[in-house]
């Protein structure tokens, strides 16, 4: 059996996945990055490794392919192919009939097309604000003194919208410890929050030519409130993947892999 790896080297977690010569996923991790990306990777591939009792380091891999913004930093990679090249792939080997995305990163949001082949039939990407980023909203979870987790499911209690006028990170995060100040109900706070998020994303959607449905790749497809705000603001059903969002990067560069492992 030949086995093929990906490797998403991120600018918060590291994904990395290995798939079988069909396609399988015989495993897959998710770790907080390092400062040094070389060392993400190899603890990453380390642990993916591990997984399969057939192999015994990341060089017995058939094929490598690192992608995302440490790309170039993955031990024994075969090659380097972007991450939205990846996240487009990723989506197609999970769910074919998905043909836009969303994928919102650390520190950067992306609207990708998908070509019936997999491949990108057209992106933008706006990487010049951290707003709506992974990033935003661990700032935002630390002004309500809450876990990522309990925070993403926050607003969905609101009954009504409190709108969040900054555009900025640093200024959003001092608008919200000021409305928390002044005992504003929070889950209408963390709506705006979320509305304002959906907002951004609207603009990437459309270039990504989203029509009737969308899904979410990375870290933020996980925050229910933000599933829900870009429902109500984009007008579009947000598929549900049936494989860990946060995969898709590291699962597309293994399905690339794979495809050039077998050629």
């Amino acid at each position: 059996m030949k086995y093929f790896g990906g490797c998403d080297v991120g600018s918060t977690y590291t994904k990395a996945v290995i798939l079988d010569e069909n396609g399988k996923m015989v495993a897959h991790t998710t770790l907080k990055s390092k400062i040094i990306a070389k060392e993400s990777a190899e603890m990453a591939m380390k642990e993916v490794v591990s997984q399969v009792p057939d192999l015994k380091s990341e060089k017995e891999l058939s094929y490598l392919i690192g992608t995302g913004y440490g790309r170039n930093k993955v031990p024994f990679a075969d090659e380097n192919i972007s991450e939205i090249s990846c996240h487009a792939m990723g989506v197609h080997v999970t769910n074919p009939n998905v043909k836009a995305i969303i994928d919102i990163g650390g520190q950067d949001v992306k609207g990708i097309a998908i070509d019936t082949d997999g491949t990108v039939k057209n992106f933008a990407m706006n990487d010049k604000c951290a707003a709506g980023t992974g990033r935003f909203y661990e700032a935002m979870a630390r002004s309500f003194e809450m876990s990522l987790s309990d925070f993403s499911k926050l607003s969905l209690t609101a009954k009504n919208v409190i709108p969040i006028t900054a555009q900025c990170t640093v200024f959003a995060e001092s608008e919200v410890i000021t409305l928390v100040g002044e005992g504003k109900p929070m889950d209408e706070i963390a709506a705006g929050i979320q509305m304002a998020v959906a907002k951004r994303c609207f603009v990437m959607a459309k270039k990504a030519g989203a029509t009737d449905s969308i899904t979410l790749t990375g870290g933020c497809a996980k925050n229910d409130g933000l599933k829900a705000a870009i429902e109500h603001v984009l007008k579009l059903k947000v598929v549900e993947l049936s494989v860990d969002p946060q995969l898709m990067g590291a699962l597309g560069a293994a399905e690339f892999a794979r495809q050039k492992g077998l050629a």
